[in-house]
């Protein structure tokens, strides 16, 4: 066998060489006990981008049109604080921000149950630091995710 074939190319990656030799992975959320799609199955990363982009954008305008007296580069650096408290405080009491429920996601304990506070907080002050978002598993969570024991759903 091909070394390359094993350890897979730079372009492919070691899990498309893994499942050309036979590797089943299943579909994100399968160790979970989730399905595969619809209700219940992990939220993919269009939905939670753009239900980012949402909450980031309201966090935005709230900044300058209450906090900064409408000055936009104030608002910037009141963004990211209005972002952590409205993820502790929604997050926290019904399980979605503004921006998940209007792009159907919502957070979940990955036992399925409602996410503990403390772990609501822990997930939002990682999220907040922003490399924890970006490094992924198979089931596509985030390391915030993965910590606090947290997973993203479909409503």
């Amino acid at each position: 066998m091909d070394k390359r074939q094993a350890i897979g190319s730079w372009l492919s990656g070691p899990r498309e060489a893994a499942e050309e030799m036979g590797v089943d992975f299943g579909h994100p959320g399968r160790q979970l006990g989730l399905p595969q799609q619809g209700p219940g199955s992990v939220a993919r990363f269009g939905r939670r981008f753009g239900a980012l982009l949402i909450d980031g954008l309201g966090c935005q305008l709230i900044a300058y049109g209450l906090i900064t007296g409408r000055d936009w580069n104030a608002a910037a650096n009141w963004s990211l604080p209005l972002l952590v408290v409205l993820g502790i405080l929604t997050v926290g009491t019904v399980g979605f921000t503004p921006g998940k429920r209007i792009m159907g996601l919502r957070i979940i304990s990955q036992d399925g149950g409602r996410l503990g506070f403390g772990r609501v907080v822990l997930r939002t002050v990682l999220f907040a630091l922003l490399i924890p978002a970006l490094v992924w598993d198979r089931d596509g969570r985030g390391l915030h995710d993965r910590l606090s024991r947290a997973v993203q759903v479909r409503v």
